[in-house]
């Protein structure tokens, strides 16, 4: 199947589409320091308001960090925190790296992350140290974080801002994310969305299935 015709811009999510996430990561390190309970806080399917709220900078590093130690009811530091919240955090394979620039060359391509800001610099000195990437934000055309952003993946109005600023076409976007529910809700802002089964395939698979690179 040959879309590469269809699209004028692309839409990457980062955590799973682009560098590897392992959720339950986070609450084995948690358990280790004797927090028990937080996958029932926080998975990739569903988490409690905090984690929302924090993605939308509604809320602090510090304010974040209080609060886990009040579920937790433990004395952690910032860092033991940070080590645990950062642990899903995996790598960035370069041949992902290497998917953006070529689809770079027929395409605008952006990122949208539902992030928060523990994880920004985290991953940034992932790409860093093992890809060699200083400017991560510069390997796209336009790179946008929740966190930043005061919105988040699905709302509607995440998606009409980005489009908004690129002046982009929701009709001639496709937008790829490994979670439905945010694909669904591309789909509803107008957007072609495809959802990334990573039980099935990862990015480089999609895009080759759906044709974008094609000659």
């Amino acid at each position: 199947m040959d879309t590469s015709g269809e699209y004028d811009t692309i839409i990457l999510d980062l955590g799973g589409v682009l560098i590897n996430v392992d959720y339950a990561a986070s609450a084995r390190a948690f358990t280790q320091l004797g927090f028990s309970g937080f996958d029932d806080l926080y998975s990739k399917s569903k988490q409690d308001g905090l984690f929302d709220r924090f993605e939308t900078g509604a809320i602090s590093p510090a304010q974040f960090r209080d609060r886990i130690r009040q579920l937790a009811q433990l004395e952690l530091t910032d860092a033991q925190i940070d080590a645990c919240w950062n642990a899903m955090l995996g790598s960035i394979p370069q041949e992902r790296i290497d998917l953006v620039k070529r689809l770079k060359e027929r395409y605008e391509v952006l990122l949208l992350s539902n992030t928060n800001a523990i994880h920004v610099p985290a991953f940034e000195a992932i790409a860093a140290k093992e890809n060699g990437i200083t400017d991560f934000k510069g390997l796209f055309d336009g790179a946008y974080f929740s966190c930043e952003l005061g919105m988040r993946k699905p709302n509607a109005d995440i998606f009409d801002h980005v489009l908004s600023l690129h002046g982009a076409d929701a009709k001639r976007t496709l937008f790829i994310d490994d979670s439905i529910q945010h694909v669904e809700g591309a789909r509803r802002a107008g957007l072609n969305a495809e959802y990334l089964d990573l039980g099935k395939e990862d990015v480089l698979g999609l895009v080759q299935r759906l044709g974008l690179l094609a000659d």
